[in-house]
């Protein structure tokens, strides 16, 4: 079997070290907003290239607080990208705003900065792009977007962290950057985490607050919050693999490169496209095949994981369909029936990369 990603294979070439960083955390018994988390913080802002580093409970409420702090309220719009996971669409909804679904580039599945220009309102208060599969959105076009309309851009990096665009980290452009912690990211920990990103001292400090109900001091709360705190035995495990994130974005890359070398000569098939702007760090390798099915048939028999990210765009899921009604976004919806992730992850041996190409070639080439 070939799984999409080893995560116990990784924690076997970790083990010493995180069973002993959570040990020791667990004889100091500070497990709430502790020494772990204060030092990842530090330690993921001074990768990322930011002022400040804010940890909470899931990439989801990284989302959701990001946007609160950064003043998106009931009543304004927020432009979007459809193709993605829901939590981004649900954060925008959160704050009592409305999601503004646009669509994508078809090379990078990313926000089509085009069709984002020609859906700003009066009620446009921000864009949320999202650095999808880690390959970074356009954010020069959309920064100049924002300025030139006042608007608010908070990145949703949830996949993308150690990817890089004009030499700078994704979360490090936007007001705010919101990363998940989900096991299976390029960073991830053994459950769920976030982290929020920002140059600003004033939003930091309103995001502190925000993640500890509402509170600066102990027993004093300026405000309704939300209980969304990094947890200390997480940071333990982030803390030893952020020390090893540009050797696994390197791994991915390997491996990606590897597929991509091959894919493009096999008919039908379109690897993903790098832009040559940015630093792609593929939490997904997701490629598009005109004849979808039959290679998902053959990859399942022979042992080897595949996945469909993502089989409905948010345009199309029922809990939008009222507010989306006869909306098309063409693109994406083609994506949507073409798009198909192979496994991928840095210690992935080269072995499995070329037995998961002899299937798919077997199956093009008839």
């Amino acid at each position: 079997m070939i799984p999409m990603v080893d995560l116990k294979g990784q924690y076997h070439e970790l083990k010493e070290e995180i069973d002993a960083g959570l040990l020791a955390a667990l004889e100091e018994t500070r497990f709430i907003l502790g020494p772990n988390v204060q030092a990842f913080e530090k330690e993921a802002a001074a990768y990322l290239g930011v002022d400040h580093a804010v940890g909470v409970a899931s990439g989801t409420d990284a989302l959701h607080l990001a946007l609160l702090a950064a003043g998106v309220q009931a009543g304004d719009e927020v432009i979007t990208t459809p193709f993605t996971f829901i939590a981004t669409a649900e954060a925008i909804k959160y704050v009592g705003a409305t999601p503004v679904f646009v669509d994508i580039e078809p090379d990078t599945f990313n926000i089509d900065v085009a069709q984002a220009a020609a859906a700003i309102t009066p009620q446009t208060r921000a864009i949320l792009p999202v650095h999808l599969f880690g390959q970074p959105a356009d954010m020069g076009a959309i920064l100049a977007l924002a300025e030139e309309h006042g608007l608010k851009v908070v990145e949703d990096c949830a996949q993308s962290f150690g990817a890089a665009i004009d030499g700078k980290q994704t979360g490090s452009l936007g007001v705010a950057g919101c990363f998940s912690f989900f096991p299976s990211k390029n960073l991830g920990g053994y459950g769920d985490g976030g982290l929020i990103t920002t140059d600003s001292e004033e939003l930091a400090a309103h995001l502190r607050v925000l993640r500890n109900h509402g509170s600066w001091k102990q027993y004093h709360h300026s405000e309704i919050g939300f209980n969304s705190r990094l947890d200390e035995l997480q940071a333990v495990i982030l803390r030893a693999k952020l020390k090893r994130i540009d050797q696994y974005s390197e791994g991915r890359r390997r491996v990606a490169h590897r597929y991509s070398a091959s894919l493009a000569q096999m008919p039908g098939i379109t690897p993903p496209h790098e832009d040559g702007k940015g630093r792609h760090v593929y939490h997904q390798y997701t490629l598009l095949a005109e004849n979808r099915d039959p290679i998902r048939e053959a990859l399942s028999e022979a042992g080897i994981a595949n996945a469909i990210y993502y089989p409905i765009p948010l345009h199309k899921q029922p809990v939008f369909s009222d507010a989306c009604a006869g909306l098309s976004l063409p693109v994406a919806e083609r994506v949507a029936e073409q798009c198909l992730s192979l496994p991928v992850y840095p210690e992935l041996p080269d072995a499995d990369v070329d037995r998961v190409l002899e299937v798919i070639r077997s199956v093009v080439s008839g």
